[in-house]
C-alpha cells in the first residue's frame, strides 16, 4: 500500500472510529431512560394480580388507586409492613417470592408499582417516581401505623434511597431498610458498562444512593451477589462502607445479578427479618 493510501485509510478508520463514538454518546444521552426503565410488561391490574399466583395478593390501596399489590402476613398481628421497590424490568407482579417470604415471618408486604409501569399511567423518571414513593409511603404509614421498612431491588434499591432523602426533607424516617444488589452511585453502575464515555456529563438520572444514605441511621441490610455481571459486588460494599448506624453485609457466593434468589434459604431470610425488625 502507498503511503498516501495508508494514510486515507488510517484517516478512514479514525472518523469511523469517532463518528460510532458520537453515536453512541447520543444514543445514551437521549434514550437513556429507555434504557433504564424497561417498559416491556404493560398489564391491567387484574393480570398483575393474576401474575402473582397468589390468593393472598390484593390491590392497594384499592383496584381504582392501584399502587401496588398487598400481601396481608400469614400470621394474624404483623411484624409490621414491609414496601419493596421492584427493579427496572417486568412489574409488581413478578416479585410475589419477595412477599411469600417475608410474609413467613410476619411481615405485611406490599409491591410498589411503579408510574408507567404495570397497570399504572404516567412516565418514570427519577423525580416522578421518586414523588410517588413518598406518596405510597405515606399512605401506608396512615393505613396500617408500626414498624415500616423498605426493600430494594438494584434499581428499586436505588429508589428506596432516594425515598428516605426525600422523607427528610419532611422531618421523616422509615425503620429499617433492606438493599439488594445496589449500586453506590448509577453513574458508577453505567460507567461499568461503558468506561470509555463521560457518562456523569451524560447522565439525567442521579440515583446516588451514597448521597441519598448520607444521614440515615437506622438498620440496613446490604445484600449483594458475590459474582454479579450487571452490578458488580464492589458497588454495593462501596455502598455499604458509606452507610451510617446499624448495618450488616450479606454476600451471596457465587450468585449473578438476577438469580442470587436460588442461593439463599430460609435461615437467611430469618436473620434479614430479625435485623428489620430490631431484634438482632
Amino acid at each position: 500500500m502507498k503511503p498516501g493510501s495508508a494514510r486515507a485509510a488510517v484517516s478512514f478508520g479514525l472518523r469511523i472510529a469517532l463518528l460510532t463514538t458520537v453515536l453512541i454518546v447520543a444514543g445514551l444521552h437521549f434514550f437513556q431512560r429507555d434504557l433504564l426503565y424497561l417498559l416491556t410488561d404493560s398489564a391491567s391490574v387484574a393480570q398483575t394480580l393474576a401474575a402473582t399466583d397468589s390468593r393472598r395478593a390484593r390491590a392497594w390501596p384499592d383496584a381504582p388507586g392501584f399502587r401496588g399489590v398487598l400481601f396481608e402476613p400469614e400470621q394474624r398481628i404483623a411484624t409490621g409492613t414491609l414496601l419493596l421497590f421492584h427493579g427496572n424490568a417486568g412489574h409488581a407482579g413478578h416479585r410475589a417470592d419477595y412477599a411469600e417470604e417475608a410474609g413467613r415471618h410476619g411481615w405485611r408486604v406490599i409491591l410498589l408499582e411503579y408510574p408507567g409501569y404495570g397497570a399504572r399511567p404516567g412516565t418514570p423518571g427519577e423525580q416522578a417516581i421518586v414523588d410517588d414513593a413518598v406518596e405510597s409511603i405515606t399512605l401506608a404509614r396512615q393505613q396500617f401505623g408500626g414498624r415500616l421498612v423498605l426493600a430494594g431491588e438494584s434499581l428499586g434499591a436505588g429508589v428506596a434511597a432516594a425515598a428516605i432523602a426525600a422523607l427528610r426533607t419532611h422531618g421523616q424516617t422509615v425503620d429499617g431498610l433492606l438493599l439488594i444488589t445496589p449500586w453506590d452511585q448509577l453513574a458508577n453502575a453505567v460507567a461499568h458498562h461503558y468506561p470509555w464515555l463521560p457518562v456523569r456529563l451524560l447522565l439525567k438520572e442521579s440515583y446516588s444512593s451514597v448521597d441519598n444514605l448520607r444521614g440515615y441511621d437506622g438498620p440496613t441490610v446490604v445484600v449483594v451477589a458475590g459474582s454479579d455481571r450487571v452490578l458488580p459486588a464492589r458497588l454495593g460494599r462501596s455502598l455499604f462502607e458509606n452507610l451510617q448506624g446499624k448495618k450488616e453485609l450479606l454476600v451471596v457466593d457465587g450468585a449473578d445479578h438476577n438469580d442470587w434468589y436460588y442461593h439463599v434459604d430460609a435461615a437467611w431470610w430469618q436473620r434479614i427479618s430479625e435485623m428489620l425488625a430490631g431484634v438482632r
